[in-house]
């Protein structure tokens, strides 16, 4: 699929909703358990995605607009979501996901991106060179990205209890996929 700016907000649209459907109320036991040492949990995942719409995919969208390749993007703190987290439940970051995403596709629609727009040039730090485009759809690609965690980290809670069903259930195989940054 090539990108396309309605496509792309369709999908952001509806990640805090499905987040807080899956998430909403369950138990502790399921959202403050990870997959093991140097892992998230549940909450880690949503405040990262809190984070992550607080200090990337809209602000750097505004720097390609802003300042093309004259200048890279602010590095990203990876580690930003632990701010975003203390002391808060995970309703209330779900919450506070909802809100921020809210404002950032208002504020992206506000901009009344033109064709030639997605073609402008930003510079990653690590990567080099990317379109608005490629954020664009990299930022929903994150979204599902994240869901896909989410599920592996709920699934990692069931491990024993499934016995042998483990081996067809694929959630269960999977030990992610994102190369280091």
């Amino acid at each position: 699929m090539d990108h396309s700016l309605d496509t792309t907000i369709a999908l952001l649209r509806r990640t805090p909703p499905t987040l807080t459907a899956l998430l909403g109320d369950l138990p502790e036991a399921w959202t403050q358990t990870n997959e093991g040492p140097d892992t998230w949990t549940v909450s880690d995942v949503v405040a990262h995605l809190i984070h992550c719409e607080r200090t990337d995919w809209m602000p750097r969208a505004r720097h390609i607009l802003a300042h093309g390749q004259s200048r890279p993007f602010p590095p990203f703190d990876r580690f930003g979501h632990v701010r975003e987290s203390e002391g808060k439940t995970l309703p209330q970051l779900l919450q506070a996901f909802a809100h921020i995403r809210e404002v950032n596709l208002s504020d992206l629609v506000d901009l009344h991106l033109q064709p030639a727009d997605f073609e402008r040039l930003g510079t990653h730090p690590a990567l080099g060179p990317v379109t608005l485009a490629q954020l664009l759809a990299a930022w929903a690609a994150h979204d599902l990205t994240h869901l896909h965690q989410l599920s592996r980290i709920l699934a990692h809670q069931l491990q024993q209890a499934v016995g042998p069903f483990q081996r067809f259930l694929g959630v269960m195989q999977c030990t992610g996929h994102s190369a280091p940054a």
